[in-house]
């Protein structure tokens, strides 16, 4: 993949539209396509990069013809909480917002599965971060049988509408799958059994999860075939090394913002040679 200003086009980690062709087992989760070969040169250009997409948000909050949803979808241990703090660090609170998904309260389930989805949605100049999103509702309930194939299909759908609604009414989706090996989960699980302090981040409940690992792979290939679209195409982000992952989206964030061709809005003519007393 050829290099250009410091990018690197996704080219084979974008899922095609209409998933054809794909296969996630093709995808090696340790791969480094973005990196530079040298890790305190990339864990630089992250924290260059973060700077950059903070100057970017800053038009982007004074623009207001944008609204940015990025998606961060992973099992356990992939890394989604670190990649906001690495990205998005430098980014003013103000304009920036993050979510992260846990399984639907009382109230949620008794309206559709997208009903708190669109109300955790960014507004006008806004970036908004999920931690999870509304594809975890085509992933545990299939592997837990929960739901059958046609309705599964049917979910496919209306997140493709759902979504098609959203970057229609100006939203920029982008959406990130964080790829770790079966073999990298299990030592960053053991890290977190081992170290006190991570004591928190672990629920036995992990483990049980963790069995289900090859139902999992499938369920998020299926979904990753069916739901990667022309306004919103996923992206497979090899995160077996967290230097790497950070850098892939914090690059492809960047860039995603720079084609925008943000603007601040035109000057007040009525400025024009106003002196403050």
């Amino acid at each position: 993949m050829a290099k250009t200003n410091g990018s690197r086009k996704p080219d084979r980690w974008q899922v095609p539209v209409g998933g054809n062709g794909f296969a996630l087992k093709d995808c090696d989760p340790g791969a480094k396509p973005y990196a530079s070969g040298d890790k305190a040169a990339d864990k630089a250009r992250v924290a260059e990069l973060a700077r950059e997409i903070d100057a970017l948000q800053d038009i982007f909050w004074a623009d207001k013809r944008f609204k940015l949803l990025v998606l961060l979808q992973g099992t356990d241990t992939a890394g989604k909480d670190g990649t906001i703090r690495a990205v998005f660090k430098e980014t003013s609170p103000l304009g920036v917002r993050a979510v992260g998904w846990k399984a639907p309260t009382e109230l949620e389930r008794s309206h559709d599965y997208l009903w708190r989805i669109h109300q955790e949605t960014p507004a006008a100049g806004e970036f908004m971060i999920h931690n999870r999103s509304h594809y975890e509702d085509v992933l545990v309930p299939v592997v837990n049988g929960w739901i059958d194939r046609k309705v599964t299909a049917q979910r496919y759908r209306q997140i493709n509408d759902f979504e098609r609604m959203l970057t229609e009414t100006g939203t920029v989706i982008l959406k990130f799958m964080l790829h770790i090996s079966e073999d990298e989960q299990r030592q960053r699980l053991q890290e977190r059994i081992d170290d006190p302090t991570k004591h928190w981040k672990f629920s036995m409940g992990d483990l049980d999860v963790r069995k289900q690992w090859p139902d999992y792979q499938r369920a998020y290939e299926d979904a990753l075939r069916a739901t990667s679209t022309e306004w919103a195409p996923w992206t497979v982000v090899p995160a077996d090394s967290k230097t790497h992952r950070n850098l892939m989206i914090a690059t492809l964030v960047r860039d995603k913002l720079q084609s925008l061709k943000l603007r601040y809005p035109p000057d007040n003519p009525a400025l024009k040679g106003l002196i403050v007393k």
